[in-house]
């Protein structure tokens, strides 16, 4: 690891200051991105804003009609709060299959949706050719790499790296918004708009700009979210990264689909919200084939390469089988209205 500046600044216009401008400065949350990559020497900034200490981004409210997460809200404080394990069971079931107890305990949410791919090739700089890590230098997983664990949905010629969140995928299957700052003023981006695919450009993976940081995440909250799930496939049961993975949500009107939204975990370049597959069941009545016939519309654009062609009935029996949970929390909220 290189000798790097270290700041701590208590104030968001502060950290704006300190990470603008030419310096080669990154911002510093939980760290459980920053620091590896920092060790394998992928990311060699010359110095780290840690923000931690602007308390003001550490709130989060689980309101009626929005939910409010500060950008250095824990992880693991707001996968255990009950009201949103209540208001929307995917959020907090997506925060609790990522990582391990403690680096959930040290993750704050900003973070998390901003963690980079986990592509071997990316990641171990002995590999020369990564488009991502050193534009124009190639792709050693598209030039005969292995690839099991690559995007099979929104890759390009020059870049099949996965994304590896969990979060995301519930956040982008419920509209979700970021609020941010930076140099340029305040804005608000819808959280669909927020990753970049690769195309010809895998180094650029937002649209924020230097200096620009996450103020919060938020969420309206509509009817599917109550009968909601998070479903993950993975090689094992804790501490492992997405083969597969579904953010599902459905609203019935008795057994007709009112609403329905799935996203794609696992299986993307970005966090993926699958239109087509809640397309096949909006104003159809819920059944278990019905379920699997938008598990295969998910996927249905999909290009696998040499080792990826198990993501796509793997993903398929996912989305199934998450809508299927969601489905028995929609009879069993409806239930208990009666």
């Amino acid at each position: 690891m290189d000798n790097f500046a270290f700041f701590r600044p208590t104030s968001v216009a502060e950290a704006i200051d300190l990470a603008s401008g030419d310096q080669k400065r990154d911002f510093l949350a939980g760290g459980t991105t920053m620091v590896d990559l920092m060790k394998l020497a992928v990311q060699r900034p010359g110095g780290l804003v840690d923000i931690t200490g602007i308390k003001e981004l550490e709130s989060y409210e689980i309101g009626p009609g929005r939910l409010r997460f500060g950008a250095l809200a824990r992880m693991a404080v707001v996968a255990d709060d009950a009201d949103l394990r209540e208001a929307c069971p995917a959020l907090t079931e997506a925060l609790w299959k990522a990582a391990s107890p403690q680096l959930r305990n040290v993750a704050r949410l900003g973070g998390n949706i901003l963690q980079r791919t986990r592509c071997p090739y990316f990641r171990d700089t002995a590999y020369t050719q990564c488009n991502k890590r050193d534009p124009g230098s190639g792709c050693a997983a598209l030039e005969g790499g292995v690839t099991s664990l690559h995007a099979i949905l929104g890759g390009s010629e020059h870049c099949v790296a996965m994304y590896p969140g969990d979060w995301a995928q519930a956040l982008i299957a419920f509209d979700a918004e970021v609020r941010t700052r930076g140099p340029g003023g305040s804005r608000t981006i819808p959280f669909a708009d927020l990753h970049v695919l690769p195309g010809d450009s895998p180094e650029v993976e937002t649209i924020l700009e230097k200096g620009e940081i996450i103020i919060s995440i938020e969420v309206p909250v509509v009817p599917a979210m109550r009968a909601s799930h998070y479903l993950k496939a993975r090689d094992r049961e804790s501490y492992a990264f997405a083969s597969a993975s579904a953010a599902v949500g459905l609203e019935l009107d008795g057994e007709t689909v009112k609403d329905a939204r799935i996203a794609l975990g696992g299986v993307a370049s970005v966090p993926w919200r699958a239109g087509a597959a809640e397309e096949v069941l909006r104003g159809r009545t819920f059944s278990e084939a019905l379920a699997r016939e938008a598990g295969r519309a998910a996927f249905a654009d999909a290009t696998p390469l040499e080792h990826s062609a198990y993501k796509i009935p793997l993903g398929a029996d996912v989305v199934a089988g998450a809508l299927m949970t969601a489905h028995a929390r929609a009879r069993a909220g409806a239930k208990g209205e009666d």
